[in-house]
Parts: structure tokens; sequence; C-alpha cells
């Protein structure tokens, strides 16, 4: 559904993507992908297509399909590493410092597939503090869509993955969500594509509320 002033999600805890949803990393993402579209002789608009929410292997497998998976595994992580060194550009989401300060105390995680290194980059990149629990690259065996990264996200706060709220922008992320058994909030206009429980412009219209029962409220507004 589309998001109105009156919609509220209940919840135990919350999951956060980072790139697209606390972290504007587009510039940096664009410019290290494109290039090697180029090398690979592939259409830039359709690697961009496919690139965002997945980690890198998981992307080349879609658009390599032939190549073998160590080379996938080998070439990402040079990829890593020219994304955590090129943080030109990388900005907070509008509203993104001001949602992570009002999760202070309350069960939250980010579920990146990004890595240590490059999460730990974005962030501080865009001024933003990172949450005590994150479920990274390394955490994981597969990429989103796979739900594992959620699922690992849950268990480690303590919460039953039906009483969690995924906050994503990617088609993959969102994907990732749903196979979790979860709600969905998207966040920008990648996310109205994929069918997300709820649909927002950018963080500003989240505003959480907390009940003395320990529950979380969702406030989304237009």
């Amino acid at each position: 559904m589309t998001a109105t002033a009156t919609a509220v999600l209940p919840a135990r805890a919350l999951l956060l993507d980072m790139d697209g949803t606390l972290v504007n990393s587009d510039a940096p993402v664009e410019r290290i992908w494109r290039r090697w579209a180029e090398r690979h002789g592939l259409d830039g608009d359709e690697v961009m297509k496919v690139v965002h929410g997945r980690q890198g292997y998981a992307s080349m497998a879609l658009l390599l399909p032939n190549r073998p998976i160590e080379q996938n595994y080998a070439e990402n992580a040079r990829l890593l590493a020219e994304e955590t060194a090129d943080t030109e550009g990388v900005v907070a989401i509008p509203g993104a410092r001001e949602f992570l300060a009002s999760l202070d105390g309350l069960p939250h995680a980010l579920v990146t597939s990004a890595d240590v290194a490059l999460s730990t980059a974005r962030m501080a990149a865009a001024g933003l503090e990172q949450p005590a629990v994150r479920i990274t690259a390394e955490s994981v065996g597969a990429s989103k869509p796979d739900p594992e990264g959620f699922l690992k996200g849950a268990a480690e706060l303590g919460v039953d993955p039906a009483d969690c709220v995924v906050f994503e922008d990617s088609g993959a992320g969102i994907a990732a969500g749903r196979a979790a058994g979860m709600r969905v909030v998207g966040i920008g206009p990648r996310a109205g594509f994929h069918r997300p429980d709820v649909v927002v412009r950018d963080l500003t219209q989240v505003r959480v509320e907390r009940t003395p029962e320990g529950t979380i409220l969702l406030h989304v507004s237009e």
C-alpha cells in the first residue's frame, strides 16, 4: 500500500539495510559498477538494474552466468576494496540521523550486503552511528534475496521474525525481507517497484514511538 498519514506498524525489532536506506551511496556504486560493466562489455544501465541490494559476487553470477564462481569471489574482493576507498558523494538519507537516534535502547540491527570495511566506511562518510548489532557480508553464506541475513538479525536480537519490520530500498532486499516472513518499509523511488508493505520517500516520513509494553510503533506519513 502507499504510505498515508494514518499508517502505523507495530514491531518488536527493526532490521535496517544500509545502502539506499540509511546511506545514499549511489554515486560511487554507479562509478564503480559502470566501469566494471565496460570492462566486461556489458550495458551499464542493465548492470545497474541488478546490482542494488546484492553482494557483488551474486550480481556477477547473474550478469556473467557462465563464469566460474571462484572468479566472481575474487573480483568481488577487488570491487569491495574500490568501493571502500571511494566515499565521494556518500551522504545520509534525509532523516537517517534522527531516525537512528530515536532507536536508542530499542532492538534494531544493520543488515547489509556490504562487508565490515565497506559498511564502516560508508556509515562514517555519512556521519551516522553504527547500530550495535550488525549483520554484514561476512555473517552470511547467501546474499539477498536470500532471507538469511534478516533471519540472523532477528535471531541475534532474540525476536521472532514475524515481529520484525525491515527497512529496504532494493528489489533483492525487499524480497529477502518478505522471504523471512517480515513486513517491509520501502525507502525511496526504487522500492516502489517491488511492492513493500509501505513506501516512503525517505526517513523523515517515519516516526518511532515506544510503548510501555516494549512494542515499537512506526508512524508512517506522507
